[in-house]
Parts: structure tokens; C-alpha cells; sequence
């Protein structure tokens, strides 16, 4: 029998993801192969944290470049302890989800358990985003990608969260230290920050955030949504083959191992056939 995969993530401040993240990584790959570490003794555990590994860890105040660095080591070095019982070892933000294209027919798990000639790979990342002018609040009972129809294909979240070695990720899981990247072209990386705009505009005036660093990249983020608005979508699959290809070779110089942003207009539609995945 193949060894199983391994899924690890840490949150802090959240009531909107851990859930979904459990529910999702759990049905995909097990619960007993999950690994959450809860940032502050003072955080509440997620509903479904007693089905999985869930390690709640005192919190230390840091600005954020630096606290970005050091959750990615720790989740680095933790991840390095896994591969000796696991085939491959993912990690990721909360508001992640991979997925394996559905003209696959096969289960993600079953994907990734295939012999990769690499020591991880990207999928192509897709930043969804509610509309602020057809869509409605999010109904966490019902699946995401039934409820949102655009995304940005987004060189931020084109990141190598899957392992199959024992890697250093860099901050954020953007890029793994001293290695270069290959996109798989069969998966995504679906990012659900923007996923509902009254929550992501909370956190515009969330003071813990706001004065360890995050207001600019807040500012940035929640400009997708007029992005939205003021943008014709393409058809997400008349531009997928046309990103990964940009996406794999293109890159600067100064960060020769994660891509460069696209230079061509990237507001899509999400297919239908991913409506009810996550």
C-alpha cells in the first residue's frame, strides 16, 4: 500500500476557515493525517478539532515579515518530520484549498500518490473573489464555489505547497528555498480570502493586524474587489494552458524561484465542473 499524505496549516483569529479546512483536507486525504496548530493559547479550538491533530501553541507578537518567516520554518521543520511516514506532506494558508481538475478522473489523493519526478510542485492559483454587484454574502453551508463565479489567476498564490522531500518553504509557502518550482497542470490552488467582502473588510480594521504590518497588503488585497467590478472575465479554461505556460517560465531576477505576475488581463470565470468541490 502507498503511504497516505499529510496536510498541515496553522490559523489564528479565525471563525470563517478552519472548518471548511478540516472538513475538506479530511475528506480528501483523512482526518488522522491532518495537522492544525491553533497561534495562542487564548484562541478558541475549531469545532471539528477533536477529529484531527490539533496543537495549540503559545502566540508571539511579531511584525509581520518576521512572524511570516518564522511560521514558515516551523511548519518547514515540523513537515520534515512527517516524509519517513508519508508520501508527500502539503502546507498551506487556512483559506487554501487544492484541487485536482475534475476532467481528471481520478481523487486527488490518488493523484498526488502518483510518482513525481520532482521535490514538490505548484498548481495554478486562483484567487476568488465575491462580486461586489451579483453576488450575495457567503452561506457557509453550502459549498464556495457554488456561490462564486470569478477569481484572478494570480502569480501570489501559483505556490509549491505540495512536497514530496524535506524542504525549507519560504514565508507565506510563495517559493521553497534554493529550488525552483514546476506547475502542475492538472492542479489549483484556490484561495478563498475575498471569498465574502463584508469579512474581508473586517479585517481592514482589525488592530492586531493593522499595527503588526498588514495594512498595505490588506490595501492590496481588497482592491480586487473593484478589480472585479471594472473587468471583463475570460472563460477560465481559454486561459489556464496560457497562465501555467507564463507562469513556469517567466520570473525576476531577483526571485528567480517564484513567477512573475502576468502581464495580461486575468479576471476569470471559474468553470462549472468545480462548483461543488469546495
Amino acid at each position: 500500500m502507498k503511504k497516505p499524505i499529510a496536510v498541515i496549516s496553522m490559523v489564528r483569529n479565525d471563525s470563517f476557515f478552519a472548518n471548511k479546512w478540516i472538513s475538506y483536507y479530511g475528506a480528501q486525504f483523512g482526518f488522522q493525517n491532518l495537522y492544525l496548530f491553533i497561534d495562542g493559547m487564548d484562541q478558541p479550538l475549531p469545532e471539528k478539532a477533536s477529529k484531527i491533530n490539533c496543537f495549540q501553541i503559545p502566540h508571539l507578537y511579531l511584525k509581520r515579515a518576521k512572524a511570516d518567516r518564522k511560521r514558515a520554518k516551523k511548519i518547514s521543520d515540523f513537515a520534515n518530520s512527517l516524509y519517513s511516514s508519508y508520501h508527500a506532506v502539503l502546507a498551506m494558508d487556512i483559506d487554501e484549498f487544492l484541487v485536482l481538475d475534475p476532467k481528471i478522473k481520478l481523487s486527488l489523493k490518488e493523484y498526488l500518490q502518483k510518482n513525481f519526478k520532482t521535490d514538490s510542485c505548484s498548481a495554478l492559483g486562483l484567487d476568488v473573489c465575491q462580486h461586489p454587484k451579483f453576488e450575495d454574502s457567503i452561506d457557509l453551508n453550502k459549498s464556495f464555489l457554488s456561490q462564486r463565479k470569478y477569481a484572478k489567476v494570480s502569480d501570489r498564490y501559483t505556490k509549491p505547497i505540495v512536497s514530496f522531500k524535506a524542504i525549507q518553504w519560504g514565508s507565506g509557502f510563495h517559493r521553497i528555498r534554493g529550488k525552483n518550482y514546476i506547475i502542475d497542470p492538472n492542479l489549483f490552488l484556490f484561495h478563498f480570502g475575498l471569498v465574502d467582502k463584508e469579512t474581508s473588510m473586517q479585517k481592514s480594521n482589525d488592530n492586531e493586524l493593522l499595527t503588526s504590518g498588514w495594512r498595505g497588503h490588506i490595501r492590496r488585497r481588497i482592491s480586487l474587489f473593484k478589480e472585479l467590478e471594472t473587468s471583463k472575465p475570460f472563460e477560465g479554461d481559454m486561459l489556464f494552458d496560457k497562465a501555467r505556460a507564463y507562469l513556469n517560465k517567466t520570473r525576476k531576477w531577483y526571485s528567480w524561484n517564484k513567477p512573475a505576475p502576468l502581464k495580461f488581463p486575468s479576471i476569470i470565470k471559474i468553470p462549472k465542473r468545480f462548483q461543488k468541490i469546495v
